[in-house]
């Protein structure tokens, strides 16, 4: 509460060196509030909203119309405190010294001067505190915001065989369980950059037939599980397994050296067939040629006649012709 105080009167004093009325305005309004009624106490909230989505911060149920003075004090993580405030009598608005656009006004402040955050981002994690002044005296409401942000959650057999699931980028920190449960190493590892923390758990079940597994991923921002079919091929050893591998690469390649030696056994006999084809036409096509030049060679017609006359003379011969002569009468 002394935090609380302190707080406040720095802010009343940034406020008073900006504009003088708006802190007389408050300590006005701080000594009468010794004769009313004591305030409540001051109510701290804690609130967790989703990154991407829009938050609404209320002030205390006061009566706008005896409003003076609201004022709200950011304190965000790794930053300096800032303030906006509105004066309930002239209808003024200051924007202190906070810069962020997303952090506004939620409606009419003479209505209701609470304050929005669209979008929620990761940077918005902090201490959100307002404060109202009026007659009775002030009135103070706080959150403490934390953003939410899901883990990307997967699920991998690596190749000794182990499985692996994974809760990336989570906020805040999420937890792993396997079904069945195995022998298991979580690491964590935290990103100092946006404040979220990644979740990887290392499972095998050694000498066991496990044939699948679940991962269950439990988070403030919702749960989920994912399963897998483990490989038991993956759990033997890397000799074994190509052992497994070179049989069939063996019968692919008989396969298709076969396929080639019967590829080129057709292509042979086709040439040869081709081969006889082409001998026959030729010799067909030189036998018209031979005819006509038995018929029409003189050469050829002298060396048949000569012939033909020795064969006649040795008939001739054989036969013992005698001539005979007839006297004339």
């Amino acid at each position: 509460m002394e935090d609380l105080v302190t707080s406040n009167n720095s802010l009343m004093q940034e406020m008073g060196k900006d504009n003088y009325s708006w802190a007389s305005t408050i300590t006005s309004s701080m000594d009468r509030k010794q004769s009313t009624v004591t305030p409540p106490a001051e109510v701290n909230t804690s609130l967790s909203v989703l990154v991407g989505t829009k938050a609404v911060l209320s002030c205390p149920p006061v009566l706008w119309t005896s409003m003076l003075l609201t004022t709200w004090e950011i304190v965000l993580r790794d930053k300096l405190p800032c303030f906006r405030a509105f004066r309930g009598d002239t209808n003024e608005t200051k924007g202190g010294n906070c810069t962020d656009e997303r952090i506004t006004w939620a409606s009419r402040l003479d209505e209701n001067p609470a304050l929005q955050i669209d979008p929620v981002a990761i940077t918005h994690d902090g201490y959100y505190r307002c404060q109202m002044v009026t007659p009775d005296g002030n009135f103070h409401r706080g959150y403490h915001l934390q953003v939410l942000v899901p883990p990307e959650v997967t699920l991998v057999q690596t190749e000794n065989g182990t499985a692996v699931c994974k809760a990336v980028a989570g906020k805040p920190a999420a937890q792993i369980s396997w079904t069945p449960e195995g022998d298991c190493v979580t690491e964590q590892k935290r990103h100092w950059g946006n404040g979220t923390v990644t979740i990887q758990s290392t499972c095998h079940w050694e000498g066991r037939h496990v044939p699948n597994v679940s991962c269950s991923v439990f988070h403030l921002t919702g749960n989920r599980s994912l399963s897998i079919e483990l490989d038991q091929d993956a759990k033997t050893s890397a000799p074994l397994r190509i052992l497994r591998i070179v049989p069939p690469i063996f019968i692919i390649l008989v396969i298709v050296g076969s396929i080639w030696l019967l590829k080129n056994s057709g292509c042979r006999k086709r040439k040869l067939k081709e081969t006889e084809h082409t001998s026959v036409v030729e010799e067909d096509e030189m036998q018209p040629y031979a005819s006509y030049t038995e018929k029409n060679n003189p050469l050829y017609d002298t060396t048949n006649r000569v012939k033909m006359s020795k064969v006649l003379q040795s008939e001739v011969d054989g036969m013992s012709l005698h001539t005979v002569y007839v006297p004339e009468v």
